[in-house]
């Protein structure tokens, strides 16, 4: 791992940025603050009073989020600049709106600790998703944490776990297509039907000449594979810097974050993504990325450029008609991207987002994004018992969603 504070923060932000540009105007619609907490706990609430804070909560901000079908909410707290909280990987208690995030390890206190074996345990989860079509969740393992300047053999791995008793179905190892010391394992999507999984590789820890890369995950052979390894569409762009809320983030020493955040269309058949140092959403057909036999030149190829998205940017997510959404870092809000009509906007913004992160999918189709100004938290320029980490909601579903 690096080792200057800013170098470490470097690690631990996982969704940076390039420079605005092309997208247009905002929409204006409706953002809400839906839920906004200050800090994280793991600890039970008694007489519905807030529970206890968890004394580390500066350093274990809310990144990943995604809902299962019935609208429960799953979040992650990577380890990538403190090591000490007791799990990566929770369900969060949305009926809770402010106090500290109560949260409850899953699928276990034990099931993320450190000193299980590194191919077992969940050690450094950021990105993950959940299955509602088979009641999945399907977690991504970085496999380092703070402090360890390699993921240790066996811990960078795809665990497949069942929702509704949090027992392990499946576990797919990815020292094989993953390296050690320069990969960032940041982002993965997931095809439930073909239960084939897109795993983003920003190789951010090898930075300047980022390790960057996708991987295939197949669930029913167990075996991953590597392609687009070191491709330019996948790389940081030359010259862009990540900028948030009219500032440079950690002026003098860049961030330099490769491809982020992937997304599936709903039929699995084309995957998209973006490049936080960089400037522009691409795609490329999976049924491409499924076959064997096709090499990296013949999947460049087929890479398809979908313009500027006008801001830098984090995660992405789809929804039901296809349509894909953007957090956009630099503008503090949501871009979407029109497949049919090829169209780039800016939906909505607002001051007072920092950082949006991880967009997800209510049951009913509404948006949620989680904002925690992480770039702030991982300069370490907040202060202990000043975080506060927010989900905010845009109504683009239609009917109000229960989980209110």
């Amino acid at each position: 791992m690096i080792h200057r504070p800013l170098q470490i923060a470097t690690l631990a932000l996982a969704a940076f940025i390039a420079i605005p540009h092309a997208a247009s105007a905002a929409d204006n619609l409706p953002l809400e603050r839906w839920r906004s907490y200050a800090g994280v706990s793991w600890e039970p609430s008694i007489d519905g009073a807030d529970p206890a804070p968890f004394a580390g909560s500066v350093n274990a901000p809310i990144a990943g989020l995604h809902f299962d079908a019935k609208g429960a909410a799953y979040v992650s707290t990577p380890r990538l600049v403190s090591a000490d909280a007791p799990a990566t990987l929770s369900r969060l208690d949305i009926a809770a709106r402010t106090g500290p995030a109560r949260l409850t390890a899953f699928p276990s206190v034990q099931g993320n600790a450190l000193n299980a074996a590194p191919g077992h345990g969940l050690r450094n989860v950021l990105g993950f998703h959940v299955d509602r079509k088979n009641g999945w969740l399907w977690a991504l393992d970085m496999g380092f944490v703070a402090g360890e300047s390699e993921a240790p053999a066996g811990a960078q791995k795809v665990l497949v776990l069942d929702l509704a008793t949090g027992r392990t179905v499946k576990r797919i190892a990815l020292d094989g297509v993953a390296d050690r010391k320069g990969s960032f394992l940041n982002d993965i999507a997931v095809d439930e039907r073909r239960r084939v999984a897109y795993i983003a590789d920003s190789g951010m820890r090898s930075a300047p000449d980022n390790m960057v890369g996708l991987i295939v995950v197949d669930f029913a052979s167990g075996k991953a594979r590597r392609v687009l390894d070191r491709h330019p569409a996948l790389q940081v762009e030359a010259g862009v810097k990540v900028v948030s809320h009219g500032a440079e983030v950690w002026p003098g020493n860049p961030l330099l974050l490769g491809i982020n955040g992937i997304a599936l269309s709903p039929d699995g058949g084309t995957l998209y993504w973006t490049v936080t140092t960089g400037t522009r959403a691409r795609s490329v057909p999976t049924a491409m990325l499924r076959r064997p036999d096709a090499g990296d030149a013949r999947i460049a190829a087929a890479i398809r450029d979908l313009g500027a998205v006008g801001g830098n940017t984090d995660g992405i997510v789809t929804d039901a008609k296809g349509g894909l959404y953007i957090t956009d870092v630099t503008r503090n809000g949501i871009v979407k991207y029109d497949p049919r009509t090829k169209a780039m906007s800016l939906l909505t913004s607002d001051e007072g987002v920092r950082w949006p992160d991880t967009p997800a999918m209510l049951p009913g189709g509404d948006l949620v994004f989680t904002s925690s100004a992480l770039n702030d938290h991982f300069a370490g320029s907040v202060g202990r018992g000043n975080e506060r980490y927010e989900l905010w909601r845009l109504p683009i579903g239609g009917a109000r969603q229960q989980a209110r």
